[in-house]
């Protein structure tokens, strides 16, 4: 028995190559899909620039004023008249004589010249720092600056309350404790001079230049084996027996 088809007409032997040309196909089908892009128009239309509607700048004509001519100078002042005067008064020259001289000139005699000194300065110089201090009477034999202050301190000390009198207080209406505050110097001679006292009240600051200007003439300071003054300051105080 013959078979119906045509042994040619069989395309199954063909199957292979139509499975792979149609598996190539898909695969660039679906390369194309995947790559595909889309723009949108808006974004690539770039447009057309059109020369013709650019606007044109209109430059306005200006004109150049032209400036007055500057005012002509002012003429020259004419020169005033200068009136020459004849000069009538002579002049007298100074005539300066040499002062060289020659050996038959006679040189006159100097006279004696008397120098004139001048004073000495009045130097002040405390008494908490000076050289030397001032020697009460009594106080020679001390030996060394500092025991000769405290000697001096001690005899003002007592002088004052000796010689003060301390009854003034109350018979000015005063009590209580009072304190004068004296300031006197001892020049370079040894006196006491310049005594200035506060108080509360004047009575007790007359009283107490009274009592200083009483104390004895002492030997005075020295700096630097120069005798000079010395200020010193000594407060006094006392109580008032109600």
């Amino acid at each position: 028995m013959e078979p119906k088809k045509n042994v040619k007409a069989d395309v199954g032997r063909n199957s292979s190559i139509y499975f792979s040309v149609g598996l190539a196909l898909m695969l660039l089908l679906t390369n194309l899909a995947i790559n595909y892009k889309t723009y949108d128009k808006s974004d690539i239309d770039i447009g057309m620039i059109n020369m013709d509607d650019e606007l044109e700048e209109e430059i306005p004509i200006t004109e150049q004023l032209q400036q007055p001519p500057p005012p002509p100078p002012p003429p020259p002042v004419a020169p005033e008249e200068i009136e020459i005067v004849e000069d009538e008064k002579e002049v007298e020259e100074t005539v300066i004589e040499s002062s060289e001289t020659n050996q038959e000139e006679e040189i006159a005699k100097v006279e004696d010249v008397v120098v004139v000194e001048a004073p000495e300065e009045d130097i002040e110089v405390p008494f908490a720092v000076i050289e030397n201090v001032p020697v009460f009477p009594g106080c020679e034999k001390e030996a060394g600056n500092n025991a000769k202050k405290q000697c001096m301190s001690d005899k003002i000390a007592q002088f004052v309350n000796k010689k003060f009198n301390v009854d003034l207080a109350s018979e000015l209406g005063l009590s209580g404790r009072q304190r004068i505050n004296v300031i006197f110097k001892i020049d370079k001679s040894g006196n006491i001079t310049n005594i200035q006292a506060r108080a509360p009240h004047p009575g007790l600051e007359k009283e107490a230049q009274r009592v200083i200007a009483l104390l004895p003439k002492m030997l005075p300071g020295k700096q630097r084996g120069k005798a000079v003054t010395v200020p010193y300051s000594l407060p006094i105080l006392f109580q008032v027996q109600d």
